[in-house]
């Protein structure tokens, strides 16, 4: 379908920020994982991955009520960890189905955040259109240490370790070379590079096939040396 022929609504993603529903299950699901030892995923990830998603459009030239579809996409795409961890992309579209579908939004603006939530997670996803492209490069590239959650040092798994080893960490998109890089710096005496790729190659491999998807390529540099 053509962007022409979609109908869309004057609806924002302020409209999904004041939902008493939405904000309720980012907080839950952040709590629930939080209480199983998962690294931050509430107001601070989803806020970020909906800015970098729209950011990430807006760079590219695609129209702005796209942009703002995904920075909506980014806002809602972990609410299913409310109801579990396993396939929580799936739940999370089928929830943010119901809930925009009462704020107001339309068929065709539904359809394209729910399968871009729905593919966001990196064993199964695909860059379905430029929504999930954009949503899924956002939610890959959120490495760094804010999101660690444990206060025990010494009791950090590898998810801890990488993640509190970035203190910076920078998504550029260059519309003129089509190049999409992400920018760590880490610290290589708490983690070692290596162990950067042990547990994120899979979502690096997602994030150039969303690139490519945007008519991009997607490296990543780490301490200032290209690596992918």
């Amino acid at each position: 379908m053509s962007i022409n022929e979609i109908t869309f609504s004057d609806l924002t993603l302020k409209d999904v920020k004041t939902n008493e529903t939405v904000n309720t299950f980012i907080q839950a699901a952040n709590d629930y994982l939080g209480a199983i030892g998962y690294t931050e995923h509430g107001y601070r990830h989803v806020s970020l991955v909906s800015s970098v998603a729209e950011n990430i459009l807006k760079s590219l030239g695609y129209p702005k009520r796209l942009q703002e579809l995904a920075a909506i996409a980014g806002y809602v795409h972990d609410i299913g960890n409310v109801i579990n961890r396993q396939d929580h992309g799936q739940s999370a579209a089928l929830i943010s189905m119901h809930i925009l579908r009462q704020i107001g939004f339309t068929p065709d603006e539904i359809a394209l955040i729910v399968s871009a939530v729905g593919n966001h997670e990196e064993e199964i996803g695909e860059p379905v259109n430029p929504v999930a492209a954009a949503l899924m490069i956002a939610d890959k590239s959120d490495v760094h240490k804010t999101r660690v959650r444990n206060p025990n040092v010494g009791q950090f798994d590898i998810h801890d370790r990488v993640n509190f080893a970035v203190d910076k960490s920078f998504l550029k998109i260059d519309k003129e070379k089509k190049l999409i890089s992400l920018n760590l710096n880490i610290d290589t005496k708490i983690s070692q590079v290596i162990e950067y790729f042990e547990i994120f190659m899979l979502r690096m491999n997602m994030c150039k096939k969303a690139a490519k998807f945007l008519d991009c390529k997607f490296e990543l540099i780490i301490n200032e040396r290209k690596l992918l």
